[in-house]
């Protein structure tokens, strides 16, 4: 019997309100697609992360996904975790599971829900984070566009990884946040040295009521671009905050604002505590749905294309 074409969904997560948050394409099949294939196809997209999961789970459960930017496959990445976890739930199982567990590179992860409706959040537990070298503000500063007095020097501007790294960057003031830019030219000299192609910018300022920080992300995949809302840079500030004390011992539970700037209003839940010696970090967000169809014959099949690049770095 023939098998049936994949289908697309989008979504929108981290979203309020339709055509909010950060897109999310993401493809459902019942085979495995080429790795050309899959990077053409998110480059077709031009979101940050399109997603690729079949319909079936593996014997433990949990289903494999694979993540790709426009130009390269990622590690890990927190919006792709929650939409396709949703698009699982909604639209594979067609029931209203507590929890869709997703197997990605680095390990496999829970995600559940929190809430009905419209109040729906979607949460997941993120892989244990490092914090790992600390890098000059001043340096950075350039980097970003910004003057030295503009970042923090306490506490650090300091790398963290989970699997993916990203630079976290404390800004301090919203004014600041708001006049940040990405200068590749000025990053290279810090690229050059280990620093990663991806900043995370924050601040402890907000302008919504009831809300704790706003953030931006800078990554490079075909140029500079800004990510609407970012899950796994939440997680990085989640064991950020606690390791610094910034906002106290915890735990902590903070609502964090995003992609104001790049015209799409997000919303980042964040909660972090410390368990058996290691910090805990927990990350939620909306997820509501935009569009769906199929893919054509001659867009899933295989296709003659660059190979991606190597190398997983969002």
């Amino acid at each position: 019997m023939a098998m049936a074409a994949p289908r697309l969904f989008l979504v929108d997560v981290f979203a309020q309100s339709p055509l909010a948050g950060n897109p999310l394409a993401v493809v459902v099949s019942d085979t495995a697609l080429a790795d050309a294939t899959m990077q053409a196809i998110a480059a077709e997209m031009n979101f940050s992360e399109t997603t690729f999961v079949p319909r079936t789970a593996r014997a433990d459960g949990a289903f494999p996904v694979r993540m790709f930017t426009p130009a390269q496959e990622v590690d890990f990445a927190g919006h792709p975790i929650l939409g396709t976890a949703w698009v699982v739930r909604r639209n594979v199982l067609r029931a209203s599971a507590p929890e869709i567990r997703l197997a990605l590179n680095v390990g496999v992860v829970p995600v559940t829900f929190e809430g009905k409706g419209h109040s729906e959040v979607a949460w997941f537990e993120a892989p244990p984070v490092t914090l790992g070298a600390r890098l000059p503000p001043s340096f950075v500063a350039r980097a970003l566009g910004l003057g030295a007095r503009d970042v923090e020097m306490r506490p650090p501007v300091q790398v963290a990884r989970s699997g993916t790294p990203a630079t976290l960057v404390p800004v301090r003031s919203l004014d600041a946040l708001r006049r940040a830019r990405l200068d590749l030219a000025r990053l290279g000299p810090l690229v050059s040295q280990g620093a990663p192609k991806l900043a995370y910018l924050f601040c402890r300022e907000a302008e919504g009521t009831g809300n704790h920080v706003t953030a931006r992300f800078f990554f490079v995949a075909n140029g500079v671009r800004e990510d609407p809302a970012t899950g796994n840079g939440a997680a990085f500030l989640g064991a950020y905050l606690l390791e610094h004390g910034v906002m106290g011992p915890g735990p902590l539970d903070l609502r964090i604002e995003q992609g104001t700037d790049v015209g799409r209003p997000s919303l980042v839940r964040l909660r972090a505590h410390r368990a058996q010696g290691r910090v805990v970090t927990s990350v939620g967000g909306g997820v509501l749905p935009v569009a769906r169809g199929v893919l054509e014959p001659g867009v899933h099949r295989p296709v003659t294309v660059a190979s991606p690049r190597s190398g997983r770095v969002r």
